[in-house]
């Protein structure tokens, strides 16, 4: 397996950050052992890095905004976060992220529809577009099989 470190979101690595306090716990995975063991994962939760307390209102995008279900914009917090995970990219070279699926900072491709109802839309969260505008593959806990083919091969 390459070396190279790979950016995840610490709800994956069970890490209560969820808005809910809770997490999405993916370490039974056993490729995500392995990137354990290797010491090759660096954790992030960008909402947390953010500003943002856990736990939180939840909060979905609306026009490219991210507004929680009491219509308060914390887009500001969403973008700071996104920040500092882009710098630890930088900082460790890394050219890999496994983002929490639907998010609406991580989220890749698919990510809830702004109307509070469990209804889901294309697009990508604030952290995952802006690690994508620099080059970052993003991968989700739904698409671990396309990651590890890239980096076994």
């Amino acid at each position: 397996m390459k070396q190279n470190k790979i950016l995840i979101s610490a709800c994956l690595l069970g890490e209560n950050v969820k808005y809910d306090g809770g997490h999405n716990d993916i370490r039974a995975d056993s490729f995500i052992q392995k990137l354990l063991m290797e010491n090759l994962l660096v954790s992030i939760c960008p909402e947390v890095e953010g500003g943002l307390e856990t736990p939180r209102i939840p909060v979905e995008l609306i026009d490219n905004k991210a507004i929680n279900q009491e219509g308060e914009d914390k887009t500001s917090f969403f973008e700071f976060g996104a920040q500092k995970a882009l710098e630890l990219c930088k900082q460790h070279d890394i050219k890999y992220a496994i983002l929490k699926f639907r998010s609406p900072s991580c989220g890749s491709d698919i990510i809830y529809d702004g109307t509070f109802t469990h209804t889901f839309t294309s697009g990508d969260g604030i952290t995952a577009k802006l690690l994508k505008e620099n080059g970052i593959k993003v991968y989700s806990e739904k698409n671990l099989e396309e990651l590890k083919k890239i980096l076994i091969n």
